[in-house]
């Protein structure tokens, strides 16, 4: 977003800019808020800004379709990755108890 908004300082308004800048911010913000549900949230917002952002800089509309699918891709894989945490962590506290029933010494 911070090169966007070098781009968009040559020939764009003082409102384009500030806007840019906003969004610029709430990268920031987000960054820091990713631990909290709402953090998703903001960050789906942001995503769809980016791309609104193409009617300043038209570049934007690709980079924030990638970006947005880099988005979409983090949220799937990071579910996936929490269903295997969890699971593994299941089996964990389970597999104590059967490993002490079982073992013949």
């Amino acid at each position: 977003m911070g090169f966007a908004l070098l781009l968009a300082m040559d020939n764009h308004s003082a409102t384009a800019l500030w806007i840019g800048g906003v969004i610029a911010l709430l990268c920031l913000v987000n960054a820091g808020m990713m631990r909290n549900i709402r953090g998703w949230y903001l960050g789906t917002l942001v995503q769809v800004a980016l791309i609104a952002y193409g009617t300043v800089i038209p570049l934007m509309y690709f980079m924030g379709a990638l970006f947005a699918f880099l988005w979409g891709s983090a949220y799937v894989v990071g579910r996936k990755g929490e269903a295997i945490r969890a699971a593994l962590i299941a089996q964990a506290e389970g597999s104590p108890e059967k490993s002490q029933d079982s073992d013949p010494i």
